[in-house]
């Protein structure tokens, strides 16, 4: 109470007059409203207020502490973890630490790193990280956060560049400075949940950049997987290409490793696929004629799933055996020469153990020479995880938390640097194997983590003899599924000529520029396009559409009879079906039948509807063509005519320039009603409301005398009305009562729910009610045929809204309805 009338003094002083909205409103509206639905029970709407939304925003104690528990999703699945579990994680943790280690070492040096440091930050740090931290923050189960080709080709690019600006810092710390800093940007999106703004980044722009990254990889690799030095692959991807070509005469041996090597990885996939889809096809048919009654296949079909899984195991090691056969043959080739004198490129020794322990540096100007380069790593790492933690989810029949995926990434990317690791995100390919693996729980992770530090203290003698031309052909192998494919390239075209444009636009900035301009261009030219279509997006103009559904076939076996041979008893049946109203655009831009004939509800009357939202981006638009198209279609109630065009004053609108234009005029209807439908609209703002507020009084100077009624439809949010309302909408005015005698609103009523009490609970019980069974001819006129009648119990009965926005309709139909029902005397009569 004081805080209110410190308010209302506060107003005072400052000359606001906080009541002013309200005098607007006649003061027996809601008795005239109790008057009109009775006897049913009235409804007053109260609106929504600023306390109410502050309130609403505020946690509770129990909601803090929910919101704390909800960071370490792991309790959640730990206490119901079943001993059985251990061994399905076990193995896929394994599975997957075999497959990651080669790929950890490749992409280590697709980041610019040198080897050692690839097996520590990479295999170790970052997938170890990722392993060991994930289990406790992340929501999947499928998920393996690791080091990507695409995030080690940014890290490979950023390291580079400030390598370029001589700051003084090593590959290796801005690598991990690098990911701490995005690490944190990850967390602070967690914590607040602002998971939801990773929706503002356009699929189109991630499949640009990723097919661009892919290629900008691959090319990259070639010298290396052909054995040809000098190179410089940092640079566009184009020149990378040129410069290769031009040194095709500088191949060396590493080129008859690199390419085997290729070759042998893609035979194994392209084998394995074949036979894993023919097992599963001849496993599906199997268990189909046993459903229906032929003799049991039930073995047969479970030998061939194993058989499948098998073959899904092989495909998944390819990597691995493709590494250890040519490590053993460089180990043949090389074993008794010196490491630069060997015959083929190899990645030399690594030494053991943890020697990256450290933080990561933080000096001033290392971080400010990172923050250019955040954006897209950023982007690239959530949209990455983010899709592959989804799509996994739906596959496996579980959701995800987005904010909560970032804050696994977060802590990742947080903690790896410490122990020498750069950025790191989900890996489809490590994610795939734990799923074909049979992980039932994230703890697959732990175990993940533990082969690959054995790897790290045990294999690092083994290591030194892989042939670095065998890793190039990894890496490439790897990313050549990045690429989009054709066919969804095609359905691109088919779904959105626009994206399709924009996705080959990024396409060729990432490879004749750089790979942060692709993904900036894209992202730029999508929001662009989506705020065209926001600002310019044309309001419909309805009219009405009186229709009937055609009755089902009553029997089954029933065959369609072609139109000359339908019995006219059918065809009385379906003319003579309940019908109703609907509402086609007047221009008949859209899908339905052009020859339907489509009308306005009564002369003088306007439907209209926002495509796509209502505020103060597109109101001009709107308000524009609004009030075009109905000075178009009406003429003024008064008419200012002048014996010559000179005498004609441009400023007044209700003027005709010759003697013969009333005859023209005439024939027009004077503007009766507004209706709009706010169907798309979930919220407003002061520029779209006053707007709104600025074409009815313009609108008004045109019927004047006449008053003009406002009608809204599917206005369902509690702001949007409270804007309305505030601006005088939602109600008639004062005037509109005084010049009307027989005001009579149109409500719409629906059956409330009983409370029942049992012996143990209290619940809702719907109400059953009798419903009249033929329709009246009132009801058929007003479009209402068909529909239940009101029952004769009217305590049972209520206003769906409230009584004193009577304005404010259900749907298109009851504004209609509202409009077409009100007396308008002399409608037909021109005032000259």
């Amino acid at each position: 109470m004081v805080a209110s009338k410190i308010f209302s003094a506060l107003a005072r002083g400052l000359g606001i007059d906080i009541d002013a909205h309200r005098r607007s409103v006649p003061d027996n509206l809601i008795q005239q409203g109790t008057e009109s639905i009775s006897p049913f029970e009235p409804f007053v709407e109260e609106p929504p207020s600023v306390k109410e939304w502050l309130l609403n925003q505020g946690g509770s104690r129990r909601g803090i502490l929910s919101y704390f528990i909800s960071l370490f999703p792991f309790v959640n699945w730990i206490r119901r973890y079943k001993l059985r579990w251990l061994f399905a994680d076990a193995t896929a943790g394994i599975t997957l630490a075999l497959v990651v280690i080669p790929q950890g070492l490749s992409y280590a040096l697709l980041a610019g790193l040198s080897p050692e440091y690839g097996l520590y930050a990479n295999v170790i740090a970052t997938t170890f990280s990722g392993a060991s931290l994930y289990w406790i923050f992340g929501t999947s189960k499928e998920v393996a956060v690791g080091a990507t080709a695409v995030v080690s080709l940014l890290v490979g690019k950023t390291t580079s560049n400030l390598i370029d600006m001589h700051l003084g810092f090593t590959r290796e710390e801005i690598a991990a400075t690098h990911a701490f800093l995005a690490g944190c940007i990850f967390l602070i999106m967690g914590l607040l949940k602002l998971g939801w703004a990773v929706e503002f980044i356009p699929h189109v722009a991630t499949s640009a950049f990723v097919t661009a990254a892919a290629i900008t990889i691959a090319l990259g690799q070639v010298p290396t997987l052909l054995g040809i030095t000098g190179i410089y692959t940092r640079g566009p991807s184009y020149q990378v290409f040129l410069d290769t070509c031009k040194g095709l005469g500088r191949t060396k041996m590493d080129a008859a490793i690199g390419l085997t090597a290729l070759a042998l990885l893609t035979f194994i996939k392209r084998l394995c696929e074949y036979m894993i889809t023919r097992q599963s096809c001849h496993a599906k048919q199997e268990d189909q004629e046993e459903i229906q009654g032929g003799a049991p296949t039930g073995n047969l079909s479970s030998w061939r799933k194993r058989r499948e899984k098998v073959w899904t195991t092989i495909n998944s090691l390819r990597l691995l055996f493709m590494v250890s056969l040519y490590t053993l043959i460089s180990f043949v080739v090389n074993r008794n020469i010196p490491l630069n004198e060997a015959k083929v490129r190899i990645l030399g020794p690594i030494p053991a153990g943890f020697r990256r322990v450290r933080p990561p540096p933080l000096q001033p100007d290392l971080i400010k020479a990172l923050l250019p380069e955040l954006p897209a790593a950023a982007i690239i790492i959530i949209i990455e995880h983010i899709a592959i933690a989804k799509s996994f989810g739906r596959k496996h029949g579980y959701s995800i938390s987005t904010s909560q995926e970032l804050i696994s990434i977060a802590a990742t990317n947080i903690a790896g640097p410490f122990v020498g690791a750069y950025a790191s995100t989900a890996s489809f390919g490590g994610s795939a194997v734990l799923s074909k693996a049979g992980a039932r729980t994230a703890l697959a992770g732990v175990f993940n983590a533990c082969v690959l530090l054995l790897t790290l203290y045990v294999l690092q003698p083994v290591l030194y003899w892989i042939p670095m031309a065998s890793l190039a052909a990894l890496i490439i192998h790897a990313v050549a599924n990045l690429i989009e494919p054709p066919a969804h390239v095609f359905r691109m075209w088919l779904i959105s000529p626009s994206d399709f444009i924009i996705y080959f636009v990024g396409v060729f900035t990432s490879i004749f520029s750089s790979l942060e301009n692709g993904i900036y261009v894209t992202i730029a030219l999508s929001s662009a396009i989506l705020l065209i279509r926001l600002a310019r997006a044309q309001g419909r103009f309805l009219g009405r559409v009186r229709i009937r559904h055609y009755p089902k076939p009553s029997r089954c076996g029933y065959v369609a009879r072609s139109s000359s041979s339908m019995s006219a008893s059918n065809t009385r049946r379906g003319s003579s079906a309940p019908s109703r109203n609907v509402f086609f655009p007047l221009d008949r831009k859209d899908a339905s039948n052009p020859l339907i004939r489509v009308e306005l509800p009564r002369p003088g009357v306007f439907i209209y509807r926002f495509p796509d939202g209502f505020n103060y981006v597109n109101q001009a638009q709107h308000m524009d063509s609004l009030l075009e198209h109905i000075r178009k279609e009406t003429r003024p109630t008064e008419i200012i005519q002048y014996e010559k065009p000179s005498d004609h004053e441009p400023a007044a609108p209700n003027t005709l320039e010759t003697p013969e234009s009333p005859g023209i005029q005439a024939a027009k209807p004077t503007l009766k009603a507004v209706i709009l439908d706010f169907s798309t609209v979930n919220g407003t703002d002061t520029g779209a409301i006053d707007g709104l507020v600025e074409l009815r009084d313009q609108l008004q100077r045109w019927a004047k005398p006449d008053l003009v009624q406002w009608h809204f439809a599917n206005v369902e949010d509690r702001w949007v009305r409270r804007a309305l309302a505030v601006a005088g909408f939602g109600y008639p005015t004062k005037d509109e009562l005084k010049g009307s005698k027989n005001w009579s609103p149109v409500f719409t009523l629906a059956e409330r729910e009983r409370l029942r009490r049992t012996e143990n609970s209290l619940f809702m019980e719907p109400s059953t009610l009798p419903t009249g069974v033929d329709a009246s001819i009132d009801d058929a006129e007003s479009g209402n045929a068909g529909v239940e009648r009101a029952p004769e119990g009217t305590g049972r009965v209520a206003a769906t809204h409230g009584i004193n926005y009577p304005n404010f309709h259900v749907d298109l139909g009851a504004a209609v309805e509202a409009v077409t029902g009100l007396p308008t005397p002399d409608e037909d009569c021109l005032t000259v």
